[in-house]
């Protein structure tokens, strides 16, 4: 169901901080859920750029679920869709989980004892076709302020290719593609960091690293300790709990290499070899079985396929209803 923006509690989620929309209080056992799709009127001087960076967006997310409206020119007083809901990712909530094909950040920070625990998710760039982001199990291995970028030769060569040839070294300032804020992972050449051009936040863009708004990787720099851990994942498709319903969000699927080993980088290392081999792409539906199996695994629910296709065939990001709890079934099943 969309809302208007003014609603921000959902069935006992809470985003914890006006300022930060980006932080929410983990919803309780049984709800897998969190935020709330709202909308927003747009201003004679918006794009959809500038929308979703303001409401803790990507582009994918904001195009995606705006099919028809001018991504440069929306117009005054056109609706805008904010998908501002997410289902979240299977697997432990722990550390730092990416997931490549929804284009986000998610960071479970460990709770102190008893208190409450929150999980704060933001939109991200990754590699581009030809210089893919890996999947696999990673740490933050070191944290650098005012970065320097030394160039890898493959990069040089692409550049110098193109005609916009790179010093072998960029200094800290506006003209250094990392920004002011880095975290560098356990996997060779591979970065967390800002971006001195935010409007390609939330698109397939990078070298292989993953690039967040500056005011983003700013916040979360202070808050993201070395050795923290690091799932690199794919899942076009998420499913997860909601009270009784099964809630499924559908993105398109994604080409991406295979997973690497971790281990110490240089500082000369920034990107990845572009020759790494990609994982085979499955059939949508294929991503939804498995999906269904994770999520009712312990719970025994019913999907309705023919949602579930129309939602796959959709793949806006906006999760939505598809099925519910069996009650007191021994198995689960799915509806035709």
């Amino acid at each position: 169901m969309i809302r208007k923006l003014r609603v921000i509690l959902v069935l006992g989620v809470l985003v914890v901080n006006v300022a930060r929309a980006e932080i929410y209080e983990l919803p309780p056992q049984g709800y897998d859920v969190i935020g709330a799709v709202s909308t927003i009127t747009a201003r004679h001087e918006d794009t959809l750029v500038d929308i979703a960076r303001r409401h803790g967006l990507g582009y994918e997310d904001i195009v995606r679920a705006n099919p028809h409206v001018n991504i440069w020119l929306p117009g005054a007083g056109t609706e805008i869709i904010l998908p501002t809901r997410f289902v979240l990712p299977a697997g432990p909530r722990r550390g730092v989980v990416l997931n490549l094909a929804e284009y986000r950040l998610y960071y479970f920070p460990e709770p102190k004892p008893g208190a409450v625990a929150y999980v704060m998710t933001y939109p991200i760039s990754i590699g581009r076709m030809d210089w893919e982001t890996p999947l696999g199990m990673t740490k933050v291995i070191s944290k650098v302020r005012n970065p320097s970028w030394y160039v890898p030769q493959s990069v040089l060569d692409e550049h110098a290719a193109d005609g916009r040839p790179l010093e072998r070294i960029v200094p800290p300032g506006p003209d250094n593609p990392l920004g002011e804020y880095a975290m560098r992972l356990g996997l060779p050449g591979y970065l967390i960091h800002g971006t001195n051009r935010p409007a390609g936040v939330g698109m397939r863009v990078t070298h292989g690293c993953v690039r967040m708004f500056p005011e983003d990787i700013e916040y979360l720099f202070g808050k993201i300790d070395v050795s923290t851990p690091v799932r690199i994942i794919n899942d076009p498709v998420k499913m997860g709990w909601n009270g009784d319903q099964l809630i499924m969000e559908v993105h398109p699927v994604l080409e991406v290499a295979v997973p690497l080993e971790s281990e110490d980088v240089q500082e000369e290392e920034q990107t990845i070899d572009p020759a790494a081999d990609v994982v085979a792409v499955k059939d949508p539906l294929s991503y939804v079985t498995e999906q269904f199996i994770v999520t009712t695994g312990e719970r025994a629910g019913q999907l309705d396929w023919h949602l579930a296709e129309q939602i796959v065939d959709r793949s806006d990001g906006i999760p939505t209803p598809v099925g519910e709890e069996i009650k007191n079934a021994a198995a689960s099943a799915a509806s035709y």
